[in-house]
């Protein structure tokens, strides 16, 4: 078995960066979790379909387990940049979701896939900060 283990906070200038992957991946977890126990209603709100819900839920799991795993790595800096860009790419990606009009969205869909995207902008901009207060 290896052990992981990272410096001691007050010898790392990285604890920002690691906050804010954190808490982007807690919140991921979460926004997943609810979004397979609801994802009938939330279709059923939004224009979306019951199995893109699931799949999209699905997703936000699985991106929170790899970016704890990530975030635990003993240099993180590289995943701060990677994971800072795949937010911006996510708020960019939920916008066109909006204007292609793949679903037939709600008001209330258009708003959750905007705030969506809002959300990633704002961790996008938390990881970015994190990797700038990095000193090496």
């Amino acid at each position: 078995m290896t052990a992981v283990s990272t410096p001691k906070l007050r010898n790392s200038n990285d604890s920002f960066l690691r906050f804010a992957l954190r808490l982007d991946a807690t919140c991921s977890a979460l926004m997943g979790i609810g979004g397979i126990a609801l994802a009938g209603w939330v279709a059923d709100i939004s224009g979306t379909s019951v199995a893109f819900e699931y799949a999209v839920g699905a997703f936000f799991i699985a991106f929170a387990i790899g970016v704890f795993y990530f975030a635990a790595r003993p240099s993180v800096k590289q995943t701060g940049i990677v994971i800072a860009a795949g937010n911006v790419l996510y708020t960019v990606l939920s916008v066109v979701f909006v204007l292609v009009d793949v679903f037939p969205l709600t008001t209330f869909g258009v708003v959750a896939t905007l705030a969506t995207g809002v959300y990633t902008l704002v961790m996008a901009e938390l990881q970015y900060q994190g990797v700038r207060r990095i000193k090496k």
